[in-house]
């Protein structure tokens, strides 16, 4: 069985080279560039000003009483 595709004829902007998606691209490159450039500009200086994260957990407090009678008196 055969597959028939029926492509529209090109118009006359893409046979020539010339078409509005190449200058899409281009600015959406431009502008990727120039946020990239921004982040590293401000973004990187402004994380190492922050510093280290500090976490403060509380030792626990353990009562060890001063005298322990290890004596072990049975009754009969």
């Amino acid at each position: 069985m055969t597959t028939v595709i029926n492509n529209p004829a090109p118009t006359a902007v893409e046979t020539e080279g010339t078409s509005t998606g190449g200058i899409s691209f281009l600015i959406g490159i431009i502008v990727l560039v120039g946020l990239v450039m921004v982040f590293l500009y401000f973004g990187i200086p402004a994380i190492q000003r922050m510093g280290q994260v500090q976490v403060n957990i509380p030792a626990p407090q353990i009562i060890v009483p001063n005298k322990v009678d290890l004596n072990v008196t049975q009754e009969k």
